[in-house]
């Protein structure tokens, strides 16, 4: 898709809203059963907690920490799912596989990593990349604009100073967002691009 249709726009916001959703009706069951669910993040290597590592972006520690991840997950999900479901889907996929074996194997011992973030991160990172690796003007400047929202925030999400918060998660998501935009990058017959969608080089 060289171009960014009504429908793909449309499907971009149902598949956000859907992600959205399932990570808030979890937080309410997580919160009605006595944060019974938050045994499902990730504790560092411990071979049964391997599994875990595709639920923990979808707990939370609380209202605060959900709602923090809310707003930063809706809009960079949405910007990341113009260009095709199947493809914002295998990126997901990829940013929680990379960011949670990454908690997985630095994080501290008998730790609890969970949350969105991973999948913020790992977004980001995703988003920046993505237009130089697929060679579209477009993305490219949606890239700059996502930089320039949060990068220096988010520079500061991924080093270690910020106690109680998992960099590791931070990192290895941004890592598997850029792993992702290099792994699904797209190679276009160019003969038919719009001038937002000319090849860059």
């Amino acid at each position: 898709m060289s171009r960014i249709s009504v429908s793909g726009v449309r499907d971009a916001a149902l598949v956000t809203a859907v992600l959205i959703g399932a990570v808030w009706a979890v937080q309410l069951i997580n919160y009605t059963t006595d944060d019974s669910l938050l045994g499902h993040g990730v504790t560092p290597r411990r071979a049964d907690e391997l599994p875990d590592i595709l639920s923990a972006p979808f707990l939370h520690f609380g209202t605060g920490h959900i709602v923090a991840n809310t707003f930063p997950l809706m809009l960079l999900g949405f910007l990341a799912a113009l260009r095709g479901i199947t493809r914002f889907l295998a990126v997901l996929l990829t940013i929680t596989v990379i960011g949670g074996l990454g908690v997985w194997v630095t994080a501290p011992a008998g730790t609890n990593t969970a949350g969105a973030s991973i999948l913020v991160f790992g977004l980001f990172g995703y988003l920046i990349v993505r237009g130089f690796a697929d060679r579209r003007v477009l993305d490219v400047l949606i890239g700059f604009a996502v930089l320039g929202l949060y990068g220096s925030s988010f520079a500061m999400g991924v080093t270690p100073l910020a106690e109680g918060v998992s960099w590791q998660g931070h990192l290895f998501g941004l890592i598997g967002g850029v792993s992702a935009a290099l792994a699904f990058r797209r190679r276009r017959d160019v003969s038919h691009l719009s001038p937002t969608d000319l090849p860059i080089g």
